[in-house]
């Protein structure tokens, strides 16, 4: 038994030893090299408040279609998130903001409508 466990202690040691040897640092697979970027201006600046009556503000972080953008696409704090949020929806409760904003999707709900009258069942 001792003599094995020498023997694979050894063959393992080696075979360490090599993968050290031929491992350099360019060829790390998981590691990412340090890239240098332009740091963002915050969306929000001290000064700002955040407030479901400053429209220019909120105006910002809605899509197109009148959702909430994410977070990451906005690059805001967790805390200014969720107060963007709230400011929002309070916008919206008091219709300052449209809930949807989908008049594409309204004009196509109209002409499906029209189609499904025409047809006529036949026995």
């Amino acid at each position: 038994m001792g003599l094995k466990l020498q023997l694979r202690n050894r063959i393992f040691g080696i075979r360490n030893k090599l993968k050290k040897q031929t491992m350099d640092k360019s060829k790390r697979p998981f590691l990412k090299s340090k890239r240098s970027f332009r740091r963002r201006l915050p969306p929000i600046q001290s000064g700002d408040r955040i407030d479901y009556r400053n429209m220019s503000l909120i105006s910002r972080f809605i899509s197109e279609q009148g959702k909430i953008l994410s977070r990451r696409v906005n690059r805001l704090t967790l805390k200014q998130q969720r107060l963007i949020t709230i400011a929002i929806k309070q916008a919206r409760i008091l219709s300052l903001l449209p809930f949807l904003n989908n008049e594409k999707q309204f004009e196509r709900t109209e002409s499906t409508a029209r189609t499904t009258g025409l047809r006529t069942r036949t026995k």
